[in-house]
């Protein structure tokens, strides 16, 4: 969205572009307290969202947007903005972690009324790195997943995740009255809508009374035009509509921490091919073709 002109946040000209990354502190000013050289750390995108609730000025501070990101070898970061990398993962799989995981950790856990909890039924969209990340976190803590899919292909990977149900949207256009019915006519505890306008009307029909739909974007592409949900919707059907924007510091610390203790199950998924920081713009055409299962992820390295 940044390259096409698309994206509805702040940006600096002539930006780095990346939100993600993961590295090795080589150095640190006389009164940094948080990181010593040598320590393994992850980004996280709004540089100055520590806690709490999103506002005007953490809006200014997103990574690879209003701040130089992290596609480059070397970066200075303010050591607020960065968290300890967990153990045991690549630099590739812990980068995930700074956008996707962070946003579904939210998504799933940051309201603090509508916590995803065991039984509870979740629907995620897609096999986006995003997507994926909510899948596994939810099935963690004994939650029901259905997942949708456009590809045969993908619904044996989002399975093979641990997925307990798998719809193919182009077979189900109706796919929310099919998550309604795997529910028996309850609907979905949560939805997490990556999609927007191609989808928006689905997720109001699988969503339970007093349910939580997050929406995150608009990866589906689809007019703002287009016949969508109306605001009166979440009053007929009483469920809550979250918009979100990633997520803060404090939540990325326990994101890592939950993947820390349980590095099988939350282990990020990636693609098998690792693009070179010199083929960024095949990345970015990989990334664009929606053919990737997983993140898709650039090694800075160019030895």
């Amino acid at each position: 969205m940044i390259l096409q002109g698309k994206y509805p946040f702040p940006i600096k000209a002539n930006i780095i572009p990346g939100c993600d990354g993961a590295g090795t502190v080589l150095a640190i000013g006389k009164n940094v307290t948080r990181f010593q050289p040598g320590d393994k750390v992850v980004t996280f995108i709004n540089q100055w969202h520590l806690a709490g609730s999103m506002n005007a000025r953490v809006m200014k501070s997103g990574l690879g947007g209003s701040l130089d990101g992290t596609f480059r070898q070397i970066g200075a970061f303010d050591e607020q903005g960065l968290v300890t990398m967990p153990n045991d993962l690549s630099f590739t799989k812990a980068a995930t972690s700074s956008c996707a995981g962070l946003t579904a950790w939210n998504a799933l856990f940051g309201d603090p009324g509508r916590r995803t909890q065991p039984g509870h039924w979740v629907l995620t969209q897609g096999t986006g790195g995003m997507s994926i990340f909510v899948l596994q976190f939810a099935k963690a803590v004994g939650a029901r997943v259905i997942a949708t899919t456009s590809s045969t292909e993908k619904e044996e990977f989002l399975r093979k995740l641990g997925a307990d149900h798998v719809i193919n949207y182009r077979d189900e256009p109706n796919w929310g009255e099919v998550a309604l019915k795997l529910t028996g006519g309850e609907g979905v505890d949560c939805v997490v809508d990556v999609a927007g306008p191609t989808t928006l009307t689905q997720s109001v029909a699988a969503v339970r009374l007093d349910g939580l739909i997050n929406i995150i974007g608009i990866v589906g592409g689809g007019s703002m035009d287009a016949p969508m949900p109306s605001l009166l919707e979440c009053w007929s059907k009483l469920f809550t509509a979250r918009g979100l924007w990633m997520g803060n510091r404090e939540q990325v610390e326990e994101m890592c921490r939950a993947i820390q203790a349980a590095p099988e199950k939350l282990r990020p998924v990636v693609e098998q091919r690792v693009f070179k920081l010199e083929d960024l713009k095949d990345a970015y055409r990989y990334s664009e073709s929606g053919h990737h299962q997983g993140k898709v992820c650039v090694d800075m390295d160019l030895r």
